[in-house]
């Protein structure tokens, strides 16, 4: 049967839909939030994952990597004919300070060489403007593009860099991206810096001579068999560059960028189902309750189409229509919106991740499932009440329903105390005589307050995530990473320079965590026992002192490996003598940013047999020199990179915050969107249901501000009822989501503030005023005769 025809049914259908615009705009735009939610995550998730998975094949990105001392290049015969491995990279790698015109904070990059040939075999470069160095000139280089972003560096610019000692000075032939730095932070930091921190290809003699490595290598990156097990090739890997100082080999999963990148997409696939599921759930459970009552309001009418001959087949499908009208728009709207905005965030994304192009995804089948869902839920939530009505005799349905038998109702009873005005008791004895449709109400009033709930507590718990890590763990101004440990005297040395008001200093090496057949490769940090500008915390955001001996887990790191206060965890440790420790777990420490393992220093400085030593120092500074202390660590030799905290924070904000809070603000809209058409709709229907008895009412005298006393004074009753409850709702919605969205990379704490409950309180409060307001109109407006007339 076609939507709209030319029988009697279809111009009826056609004149309500008309008449109620409004009121069904209101509940499309319901409906449409649920579906612009669960769009636009869907959507980012499919666009970024398809990206990067193109720009990986593209680009012939790694599948092992390792890194090492140094190794002759003769061995690459021998690593070729490991079985499994189908192409490989050797290269030279190092690190230097740069010195970029009119910048004053201190810049570090890595090095990275790329072969003669032009483009390495593995691990290609994306290049955005300009070439590749040339073999034959030692000052070419090119330079990652977010690093050139970040300072606006052109082709043909000039930066100063100290390699490995030596001064000399870079003239920038290429900007390029590589699939192997998609996400890269600095030594010592713990995310991204692009102002002072960069990625650099130099020409592979070049970098080798000034890194010593003539005939030589210390990175190794390489391509396996798809069907041959990547844990052979790095087991015989192992084995084979062992005696060269191998850290030892690792897959893709393990390395850096790509973990980051994949954790950030599954956090993303996290928001795309929680998101979703909670919106397009809340939303068709109000659409159900708002759909049911509005049809059952024009019971009257459906006895008098029963009585001129309409079977209640074709009354069944002219109302499922009406519905159906209703889901439509709301799926056209919802549809619209999702796939727009879910553009607008992938290409905010793709300024965080820096894709070559982004691959726009949307599965028709996601589209059509979601039209599925929405017009057969809304059908269902319809039709339950068009079936009710439809199966009432003709001439029972076309009387009115008989007058309820009111008397002194339990909410009076309680409320004894309370001097009730005429309208007040009607608007108590009325919610109470039928407590499932006010359970209902008040149901929908709390998933629209839990909705906004969860789209805005997110905003607190960054706030909380800010000030534990930038101001309660890391109190120290700057972090001065070093190339090898050196003893704690030299941080003496510092000290006494002009500038620096306190040192510390602390130990950092690589170690792979095992427990079981459970593996973690990240950073073991010892920490002084007199630490005052670094420290651990717990769950309740307490200081946590580092044991005399064992080793402190991230809570994150530690349920990954299933370990508990008191089990042993094996400890590789992959640089220096590279020793095998099995260490008792002391505790369990919380943190919002990264995972890592700690130990006191001393203790540390005893299992890694190397005396007592640091390579990382932690300074306050004199905040009118700091220039000049920057000054001077970029002269020292030794000094790898230099780390500010405030540059940390900043980042933060531009990377991690931005996209996380431009998500949650869309979240916060679409959450207020549903809020309003939730009330606006229980508004609309509580007047469609009461219009005879308010009329009436005014009939005996009532005035105008008394029936909207009784009216809007429901709607206040369901307010102050709904609110509460939505705020625990929302608060256990809040608690599904953070522990969803747990990734290596950061974890969002729930923190409900009473900032967040009262701006959910006051999106529900002015919708209901705005929807109180027109509600309030329509009843001055009142047709007393018309809506008295009663059918016979």
């Amino acid at each position: 049967m076609a939507l709209f025809g030319t029988s009697i049914l279809h111009t009826k259908l056609r004149r309500e839909i008309w008449q109620m615009r409004g009121q069904m705009l209101a509940i499309a735009f319901v409906i449409a939030g649920g579906i612009a939610v669960c769009l636009l995550s869907l959507v980012n998730y499919a666009s970024l994952t398809a990206t990067r998975d193109q720009y990986y094949q593209e680009h012939q990105f790694a599948d092992v990597f390792v890194n090492l001392k140094r190794a002759p290049t003769q061995v690459l015969t021998q690593v070729s004919e490991v079985p499994g491995v189908t192409r490989l990279s050797a290269r030279v790698e190092g690190v230097a300070k740069l010195d970029v015109a009119g910048f004053q904070d201190p810049v570090s990059a890595r090095l990275v060489s790329v072969p003669a040939t032009g483009q390495p075999a593995v691990n290609q470069l994306y290049l955005r403007q300009g070439r590749l160095p040339d073999a034959n000139r030692t000052d070419e280089v090119a330079i990652i593009g977010s690093f050139a972003d970040a300072h606006n560096l052109q082709l043909d610019d000039r930066i100063t860099g100290i390699i490995n000692g030596r001064q000399q000075r870079l003239t920038i032939v290429g900007i390029a991206e590589s699939p192997e730095f998609i996400y890269i932070i600095p030594p010592g930091g713990m995310l991204p810096d692009y102002e002072r921190y960069g990625v650099i290809w130099m020409p592979e003699e070049a970098l080798a001579s000034a890194m010593d490595m003539r005939g030589a290598f210390n990175s190794l990156v390489l391509q396996t068999a798809p069907d041959h097990p990547v844990e052979d090739v790095i087991d015989r890997l192992d084995r084979l560059l062992d005696r060269y100082g191998s850290a030892g080999a690792f897959s893709r999963e393990d390395q850096f960028s790509h973990r980051f990148l994949s954790d950030e997409l599954e956090q993303l696939k996290a928001m795309a189902t929680i998101f979703p599921a909670i919106f397009l759930g809340v939303a068709m459970f109000l659409l159900n309750v708002v759909v049911s009552r509005l049809i059952s309001t024009q019971r009257e009418i459906i006895a008098v189409l029963k009585a001129f001959g309409y079977s209640n087949q074709q009354i069944g499908w002219h109302y499922s229509q009406l519905v159906l009208v209703i889901a439509l728009i709301g799926l056209a709207i919802g549809t619209l919106a999702g796939l727009w905005l879910g553009r607008a965030l992938g290409e905010l994304y793709m300024d965080f991740y820096r894709f070559p192009e982004l691959l726009f995804r949307i599965n028709p089948i996601w589209v059509l499932l979601l039209a599925a869902t929405s017009l057969g839920v809304a059908w269902l939530g319809g039709w339950r009440a068009i079936r009710a009505a439809a199966m009432l005799p003709p001439a029972q349905a076309m009387q009115p329903e008989g007058p309820a038998r009111f008397q002194i109702s339990t909410p009076e009873r309680l409320l004894g105390w309370v001097r009730f005005t005429q309208p007040s008791r009607i608007i108590v004895r009325h919610l109470s005589r039928r407590p499932g449709r006010t359970l209902l109400s008040i149901t929908g009033i709390a998933m629209a307050t839990a909705i906004v709930v969860v789209g805005n507590f997110q905003f607190s718990s960054v706030s909380l995530m800010v000030h534990t890590q930038f101001a309660k763990v890391q109190k120290q101004d700057l972090t001065v990473s070093l190339t090898d440990p050196v003893s704690q005297s030299a941080m003496h040395g510092l000290a006494r320079l002009p500038g620096i008001w306190y040192t510390e200093g602390r130990r950092v090496t690589a170690v792979e965590l095992i427990h079981g057949h459970r593996r973690w490769r990240t950073a073991l940090t010892g920490i002084p026992d007199d630490a005052k500008l670094q420290f651990v915390v717990d769950h309740q955001l307490q200081d946590v002192s580092i044991p005399q001996a064992g080793i402190l887990l991230t809570d994150f790191l530690a349920d990954s490996l299933g370990l508990r206060p008191g089990d042993t965890v094996t400890v590789r440790v992959l640089e220096g003598q590279r020793p095998t420790l099995n260490l008792p777990v002391s505790g369990v420490t919380s943190e919002f940013l990264g995972v890592g393992a700690y130990m006191n220093l001393d203790a540390m400085n005893r299992a890694l047999r190397e005396g007592p030593v640091i390579n990382q120092i932690l300074m306050n500074l004199d905040p009118d020199l700091t220039e000049t202390v920057y000054q001077e660590l970029r002269d020292t030799p030794k000094v790898m990179a230099l780390n500010l905290r405030q540059a940390m924070l900043d980042s933060f904000f531009e990377t991690l915050a931005k996209t996380f809070l431009t998500y949650t603000f869309i979240i916060s809209l679409l959450g207020g969107t549903i809020a309003f058409g939730v009330i606006y709709n229980t508004a609309r229907i509580s007047l469609a249901e009461r219009a005879r008895d308010l009329a009436s009412l005014r009939v005996l005298g009532y005035s105008h501000n008394e029936v909207s006393h009784i009216l809007l004074g429901e709607l206040a009753v369901l307010l102050i009822l709904g609110i509460p409850l939505g705020w625990a709702i929302g608060t256990g919605l809040g608690q599904l989501v953070v522990t969803a969205m747990q990734t290596e990379l950061y974890r969002v704490p729930l923190i409900i503030t009473g900032k967040t409950l009262a701006l959910a309180a006051n999106v529900v409060i002015a919708s209901a005023l705005i929807s109180g307001f027109i509600t309030w109109r329509r009843l001055r407006k009142l047709d007393l005769v018309a809506v008295l007339k009663t059918r016979e």
